[in-house]
């Protein structure tokens, strides 16, 4: 199963000694999710004021420079991972730097279960539709 961990922060560490301990940490876990076979992706997220917030209300497209919310924690990045159950992801996901050091930040886990198949009445036009767009 494919598990996405998204991971809550302060945006950057102000000590730079910290920053260069979360960063060895991010790579110290990328490389054991490549050694295990377990790695999709991993990536983190410009800064929050580079967010553009959409919204459709009544047919009429709101566009919001910024983040959805201000909080103390920013959705900073993620990881997608391919793992055995809920107990692996739950492993990897407490080796995450920056989301595991007490009021630092959090780690959101959420299975990824794939695009389910389109309804019978709907399978047709969807194959047009991804023969279409490739």
């Amino acid at each position: 199963m494919r598990y996405m961990m998204l991971i809550y922060s302060k945006e950057q560490p102000a000590d730079p000694v910290r920053r260069a301990e979360v960063y060895k940490g991010h790579m110290a876990v990328m490389e054991e999710a490549k050694r295990k076979g377990a790695y999709i992706g991993a990536e983190p997220l410009a800064p929050t004021s580079t967010a553009t917030t959409v919204r459709v209300a009544d047919g009429k497209t709101l566009i919001t420079d910024g983040p959805f919310a201000e909080t103390k924690e920013q959705l900073a990045g993620y990881y997608i991972l391919e793992c055995k159950d809920l107990d692996e992801a739950i492993e990897y996901a407490s080796k995450i730097p920056t989301g595991c050091k007490g009021a630092e930040g959090c780690i959101e886990i959420r299975p990824l279960p794939g695009v389910p198949a389109p309804p019978p009445e709907l399978q047709q036009e969807a194959a047009r539709v991804l023969a279409r767009n490739g």
